[in-house]
């Protein structure tokens, strides 16, 4: 094995064209940046954890069944609002920006302040991205949630160990690479979200 960013996707490893986002890579990236919940350690983010793997299971569902229409994420919404009544696939990118939004923004928060500690920058991020689009029971499980981050020494450690007992990542190497996903990811989410705002398709979630 080796040190979690190595193991899987990047986002910074996902094409984008003038089509857009490529279907395939984008999901596998976001499957990824779930298993960073499985480091944070606690069992509060069960719920974070469900939710973006249920909106990814919607857009792989359709993408699967249209697979020829469906080449990116711009083409796969495009082709749902065509033919569909009801846009379950557009319901869950909304939704799954939201949280892949969350999730940069708190990582980015840690990354840019080496003194803020995992569960500061995760309720700052909670604040400015999901807490408006949630009501007050889902609002006390991420309370819980975020009180329960792992230190930030920890977190760190964590990500630059490789689980099989390989050599670990250093400092530099992982702020790189966690840095360069970040910058990705945060583009992706921008470019999609404009994608759905521009083209009104966001108005009903």
């Amino acid at each position: 094995m080796a040190p979690y960013l190595d193991s899987v996707r990047s986002f910074a490893d996902v094409p984008v064209t003038d089509a857009g986002v490529d279907t395939v890579t984008f999901l596998e990236a976001a499957k990824g940046l779930v298993g960073l919940f499985d480091i944070l350690g606690s069992t509060a983010f069960a719920a974070v954890k469900a939710d973006l793997n249920g909106n990814i299971t919607k857009l792989e569902t359709r993408y699967n069944a249209h697979k020829e229409k469906g080449t990116t994420i711009e083409l796969l919404i495009k082709d749902e609002q065509a033919t569909e009544k009801k846009k379950t696939t557009t319901e869950g990118l909304v939704w799954l920006l939201r949280g892949l939004s969350f999730t940069a923004q708190g990582l980015s928060k840690a990354q840019g302040d080496k003194d803020k500690e995992i569960a500061a920058a995760f309720t700052e991020s909670y604040e400015g991205t999901l807490k408006k689009f949630h009501n007050f029971v889902v609002k006390g499980v991420f309370a819980v949630a975020m009180k329960a981050c792992p230190y930030r020494k920890d977190f760190y450690e964590k990500l630059r160990n490789d689980p099989a007992g390989g050599e670990p990542a250093t400092q530099e190497k992982l702020d790189e690479k966690l840095d360069a996903w970040l910058a990705a990811l945060i583009a992706i989410v921008t470019r999609l979200e404009t994608f759905l705002e521009t083209n009104k398709f966001d108005k009903s979630f």
